[in-house]
């Protein structure tokens, strides 16, 4: 098990799918924000020895008041946000430059992560350049062109990726930073690392990590929270 790990939290995001109001990390789930359910999970985990939110500029004093209201501990700054997740990332990792320890990745928007899954996360960095959490997918998947369908594709070979994803630090940083330079934009943070040659392992995330997108996701949350007797 690795330790001394750092926790980058991208809770930037516009939210556009969700609807108006409330920006997206700060609905509320339960008794809590989104944010502070994944944050204080991310904190039950020794080996996670610092917690960075990254947040929109306009969130950060709200952010502050969450942070103190939940008593979030390990929390001593929070990055700015960018324009895309991968630039608010990017952002998050450059508080850490020069820094030797490993880095944990994981979607502010994740509320139901469990600290088993985050632990079996950082035990898999072994002998590779990443980790990424994720699940089989059930449905078979088709690739079209237009409205028509290709072919069908191997479900047995297929994952749907989750977060956290885990890295050596040297690693995720040089990958970004390549990015940026050559203006390539990835939807996870292993597909830059794979972009550029890393070897990234595959572990058996949950089901019910689930990333609230739409309200349709913050209802399903509501139900697997009052499964795990954890809502009120």
């Amino acid at each position: 098990m690795i330790e001394n790990v750092i926790a980058i939290v991208p809770a930037a995001g516009m939210g556009r799918r969700f609807g108006e109001g409330t920006h997206k990390p700060f609905a509320t789930l339960g008794n809590r924000p989104l944010l502070a359910w994944t944050l204080l999970s991310l904190a039950s985990v020794p080996e996670i020895t610092e917690i960075i939110p990254v947040l929109r500029e306009p969130d950060m004093a709200y952010g502050v008041s969450v942070l103190e209201e939940y008593r979030i501990p390990r929390v001593r700054r929070i990055a700015p946000g960018g324009r895309e997740r991968q630039d608010s990332v990017f952002s998050g990792l450059k508080l850490i430059r020069g820094h030797g320890s490993s880095v944990l990745i994981h979607d502010g928007v994740r509320p139901l992560i469990e600290p088993a899954v985050i632990r079996k996360a950082l035990g898999g960095l072994v002998d590779c350049d990443g980790v990424v959490v994720g699940v089989p997918v059930k449905d078979t998947i088709k690739e079209t062109a237009g409205d028509f369908v290709e072919k069908t594709l191997r479900r047995e070979a297929l994952w749907a990726v989750q977060t956290p994803q885990v890295f050596p630090y040297s690693t995720i940083f040089s990958a970004h930073e390549r990015a940026m330079r050559e203006s390539f934009c990835a939807t996870d943070d292993a597909s830059l690392v794979e972009r550029y040659g890393g070897k990234v392992r595959m572990v058996l995330g949950s089901y019910a990590n689930i990333k609230i997108t739409t309200p349709d996701d913050l209802k399903i949350a509501e139900v697997l929270l009052e499964r795990r007797g954890t809502a009120a």
